[in-house]
């Protein structure tokens, strides 16, 4: 059933509440969320982006249920990924003919996962399509937000920018606006899917954001992909990624270990212990990567000016869950953040010098050299981890 954004846009998307993972599994989903499609239906009929392939024939049917399907005049692909195209093929069995209006990079990932040959229409930042009673859809190419293929459209005089993955969050709800959603969830959800999806590509966010201000076009909604509509202050999502995108951290410290008997889970707790005498004020987080969500602790460490991070000594090397860990914040680039390691080892000792060289690669500015535990900590070793954490404080 649809539902209206604003006279005559209404939202036709899908809302997952089963879903748990995204991109694979690489992405934890706890709270769902929604692919979010939209119909505005002026003097032309124009549909804005589709559903993830699960649900494409949900999605044909209850859209044939609102509207003939001939009567759509320009199809919107705003960007290629499967949660957003999916439905095309099912959908463009009824209306091959229909013109989609992408980018040039959109049409290499639509064909290159569909393998048909529709009409494409390729547009550019700036480009216009006239949807008559005096609105227009203005294009603006949004190259690695998060793909090179993404791109946004904007709806005149309703004032709504259609920003696909930009802004949105992974957050499944009956309601369509950001005011009616616990505020605490809709931010938490929001910082989430940037620190893990965006983060690499904040230099090139920060240009593209000024250039989307420089336009000077008049928001009154941010229609997003996923999660909710920005109806009530929507510049404030926009406000947030610019802070975000500034290389952000917050007066945190986060600390991440893997332990096999325990002894470097205590250096954690010690460490920890040392941040906070030495700054009363920082905020100290502790995760064991072995049984915590790396994408939520990922979340952390985009908040933190600093991470510690331990694995005791196995096989000559580190724990695989460290490692796979250090590996994800690589990818995301992380800048102006400092680190450390630590471990226990029992023969040989390698880790912490092996987690220095990871850190060094993923961006990190090495605090210092790192702390090594012969076996299990005494009391002696705990008093000197103690110390270690407020070196990590006070640098």
């Amino acid at each position: 059933m649809k539902k209206q954004v604003k006279n005559n846009v209404y939202w036709v998307g899908k809302v997952d509440w089963d879903l748990r993972t995204f991109h694979g599994y690489e992405y934890t989903t706890h709270r769902g969320s929604t692919y979010n499609s939209y119909l505005i239906q002026e003097e032309k009929t124009v549909l804005i982006d589709t559903v993830w392939l699960p649900f494409a024939d949900e999605f044909v049917e209850n859209l044939a249920g609102e509207i003939d399907l001939k009567q759509i005049d320009y199809i919107i692909a705003n960007h290629g990924e499967v949660d957003h195209s999916g439905a095309l093929p099912a959908l463009m069995k009824h209306i091959p003919d229909t013109p989609i209006y992408c980018t040039a990079n959109a049409v290499k990932s639509l064909k290159g996962q569909y393998h048909q040959d529709w009409n494409f229409q390729v547009v550019k930042t700036g480009d216009k399509l006239d949807l008559g009673n005096g609105k227009e859809l203005i294009f603006v190419e949004m190259a690695m937000l998060h793909w090179p293929d993404s791109m946004a459209a904007y709806l005149t005089q309703d004032n709504i920018l259609f920003s696909n993955d930009a802004f949105g969050q992974h957050l499944a709800t009956d309601k369509l606006f950001n005011d009616l959603v616990d505020q605490c969830a809709l931010f938490q959800e929001s910082i989430k899917y940037y620190a893990n999806i965006l983060t690499p590509f904040n230099p090139m966010l920060r240009r593209k954001l000024d250039e989307v201000l420089s336009l000077n076009l008049p928001i009154d909604m941010i229609a997003t992909s996923h999660g909710v509509i920005w109806r009530d202050n929507p510049i404030q999502i926009v406000n947030k990624y610019a802070e975000w995108a500034a290389d952000y951290q917050e007066n945190q410290i986060t600390v991440v270990y893997d332990t096999m008997w325990n002894g470097t889970k205590l250096l954690a707790e010690r460490i920890a212990e040392g941040i906070r005498a030495a700054d009363p004020e920082v905020v100290v987080k502790i995760y064991n990567l072995s049984i915590s969500d790396v994408n939520d602790v990922i979340t952390e460490v985009f908040k933190s000016k600093s991470v510690v991070v331990g694995s005791p000594t196995i096989n000559n090397g580190i724990l695989h869950a460290v490692a796979g860990f250090v590996d994800m914040m690589k990818g995301l680039k992380f800048k102006n953040k400092k680190a450390a390691a630590f471990g226990c080892y029992g023969w040989s000792g390698e880790s912490v010098k092996l987690i220095n060289e990871l850190l060094e690669k993923a961006g990190f500015a090495l605090i210092n050299e790192g702390f090594r535990n012969p076996w299990n900590p005494d009391e002696e070793q705990q008093a000197k981890a103690f110390e270690f954490g407020k070196s990590i404080a006070n640098a």
